[in-house]
């Protein structure tokens, strides 16, 4: 059997940063509904933590202007303090930079607001550099759909791979018979995967347990 370690998403290859999911980067956001964008968001940083998988939370101006981070990605790492910084390429700060190449991955799945500033920058500035760079798209906003539309064009273009959060943590499942993750996997479909959540909930409570 073919081995696809080397093309797909793998826990242990794997790397995440979370960029500037803030109160002043949400106010703004037209591209998609805030609601779903923070759900999807928080899926990811749960599936990530589930899989052992380094998870980098950086915000911009926390103090001045943007807020904190939010609390329910906060809850997922406690005690976590998000690295802070001034430039809107996160991957321009020094301490960013440094906490990625410390996780030695070069498989970075990133997920911020706002898609076209504090994604696709460093996004395309990483593959400058030879990271492989994976977009959670869902779990991203623009300050309107345009703007969020022509960023995943530019990134695409650039060799960014575009994907949805619940994409991003089956394909570390990869097989159900996993079974040192499979229920916290299932744990976060209910909470976070919308009807495939109910889907589950529908498929304890209706069907035999095996």
């Amino acid at each position: 059997m073919r081995n696809y370690q080397n093309c797909l998403l793998d826990p242990e290859q794997s790397a995440v940063i979370i960029v500037d999911h803030q109160p002043q980067m949400y106010f703004s956001v037209e591209s998609a509904s805030r609601q779903t964008i923070e759900n999807n968001v928080v899926g990811l940083a749960k599936a990530a933590k589930l899989f052992g998988v380094p998870c980098i939370l950086t915000t911009v101006a926390a103090k001045t202007f943007s807020g904190p981070m939010i609390k329910k990605i906060l809850d997922v790492y406690p005690g976590e303090e998000p690295i802070d910084r001034t430039s809107l390429n996160c991957w321009e700060d020094q301490n960013l930079r440094k906490a990625v190449e410390e996780t030695g991955r070069k498989k970075i799945v990133i997920a911020g607001l706002w898609t076209e500033v504090c994604v696709c920058l460093p996004a395309i500035s990483m593959i400058s550099e030879q990271y492989e760079i994976y977009a959670a798209l869902d779990a991203c906003g623009g300050s309107t759909s345009e703007a969020h539309d022509m960023a995943v064009q530019r990134m695409v273009k650039a060799g960014v791979k575009p994907m949805a959060w619940l994409q991003v943590m089956l394909e570390w499942q990869r097989d159900w018979n996993n079974k040192e993750t499979y229920d916290g996997v299932m744990s976060i479909c209910k909470e976070h995967a919308s009807a495939y959540g109910l889907g589950i909930e529908y498929s304890e409570e209706m069907l035999p347990k095996q």
